[in-house]
């Protein structure tokens, strides 16, 4: 049973203790991924790959690429979200069937064809891309997440080198970073959020 929205985000806390006998199916983990792949992203390219680390042999292997944070042999997987450099080759997939149901000219797929490409010739602008749109979908599976009655916890603290080498990762992606998920074994620390009016300007 899902969550109000509302309660999904007041509820999401970072967990970095999980039931390590708690085990999450392939069936669970692809329905958050079907969710998170409904995430917004520039130019509708979906500049996102992941890496479901569900053996615990590979997730032992991780461990020391991740500096021995537990949550990541403890929880029932781990979600190495990647971002695509090269999310301008994704144009065709996306862009065809528009074409072909009537939905886009082929003209104007073109001109987004070739804005596209000009852009990618920016390697910062590639990267950046890579970083925001990954970062959305990163967003999209924790709430997922949440809302199914399961617990998470982003980590940027791991060694991107490392795990591409470690996991054979193509040129084409970068890490961006790893969620834990599972069942959690302890409620999260208590934390506190700034003052709205401390990071908000109203024009």
């Amino acid at each position: 049973m899902t969550k109000d929205f509302f309660d999904v985000v007041n509820e999401r806390t970072s967990i970095r203790e999980y039931d390590s006998s708690a085990k999450l199916s392939k069936e669970e983990l692809t329905e958050l991924l079907e969710a998170t792949v409904k995430s917004p992203s520039a130019w509708n390219l979906q500049h996102w790959h992941f890496v479901v680390i569900t053996d615990q042999d590979a997730k032992e292997r991780l461990l020391p690429i991740a500096y021995n944070q537990k949550q990541i042999t403890e929880a029932g997987a781990v979600v190495a979200v990647l971002g695509d450099l090269q999310a301008n080759k994704n144009v065709d997939d996306v862009y065809n069937p528009l074409v072909e149901a009537g939905h886009m000219t082929e003209d104007v797929k073109n001109i987004l064809s070739g804005q596209i490409n000009g852009a990618y010739k920016n390697g910062a602008f590639a990267r950046d891309a890579a970083f925001t749109n990954a970062s959305l979908a990163s967003m999209t599976f924790m709430l997922a997440a949440k809302a199914k009655g399961l617990d998470t916890c982003s980590m940027g603290g791991f060694n991107a080198q490392k795990f591409v080498e470690e996991f054979k990762i193509e040129d084409r992606y970068i890490p961006v970073m790893l969620i834990s998920v599972g069942k959690a074994a302890k409620e999260a620390h208590a934390s506190d959020r700034l003052p709205l009016d401390q990071v908000t300007t109203w024009i």
